[in-house]
């Protein structure tokens, strides 16, 4: 098949995980990752960065198809349950939410904590990565959204190994968003649609008439 531009959109994924082992403010990147999949739902109506741009979805692919990494099975059913993703998506943001916590502590005043966390529990040492000259709060919003990322990572390559290559993108909390937002602007314009058949049927010409 002809390779497209966007096919390799995973080397952007790779090197933004090792440029954050040296320099951690690399890690502002990744809002790159948060925005853009929300913009294209908001003003595009699709799911197309999913599909198409994400290169999280391609290194699980390449790593499971290409390199025969995955069991190849099916996911378990509740992952794809609608209680669950959004359930997943509740807690992330509730993670999410305390990590910008953490960064208004250090813009008050608190002190810098040099550390990457792990699934929201393994705080692991990260004295090495370059802080620059930038500000402590700057710096701990890196090292927090960092861990963010770090952690969805290892969960995506879990459920690469012991599912299929994508099964991350079954319960990933972008996905579930830029989901919800297709489906709310889909609800839209078919009322929209709705309105302009009334508007426009019989009844409302005989009605003008």
């Amino acid at each position: 098949m002809r390779k497209h531009w966007y096919d390799y959109l995973w080397i952007g994924e790779l090197l933004y995980l090792i440029l954050g082992l040296f320099n951690i403010l690399f890690a502002w990147l990744g809002m790159l990752f948060f925005t853009i999949p929300l913009l294209v739902a908001v003003f595009g109506g699709s799911k197309a960065y999913c599909s198409r741009y994400c290169g999280r979805g391609q290194i699980l692919s390449l790593l499971g198809t290409k390199w025969k990494l995955s069991r190849n099975a099916p996911p378990p059913r509740f992952l794809r349950s609608r209680w669950f993703r959004y359930g997943f998506l509740t807690f992330f943001l509730i993670m999410f939410g305390r990590m910008l916590y953490g960064t208004y502590r250090v813009f008050a005043g608190a002190p810098l904590s040099q550390t990457v966390t792990l699934l929201w529990t393994f705080r692991l040492p990260w004295q090495w990565a370059e802080v620059g000259m930038a500000s402590p709060w700057a710096a701990q919003f890196a090292f927090g959204f960092f861990g963010v990322m770090l952690t969805s990572a290892v969960l995506g390559l879990a459920t690469m190994v012991l599912f299929r290559p994508r099964s991350w993108c079954v319960y990933c909390p972008m996905g579930t968003m830029t989901q919800g937002i297709c489906g709310l602007r889909n609800q839209k314009e078919i009322r929209k649609n709705g309105r302009e058949c009334e508007n426009s049927g019989p009844a409302a010409q005989a009605s003008g008439q």
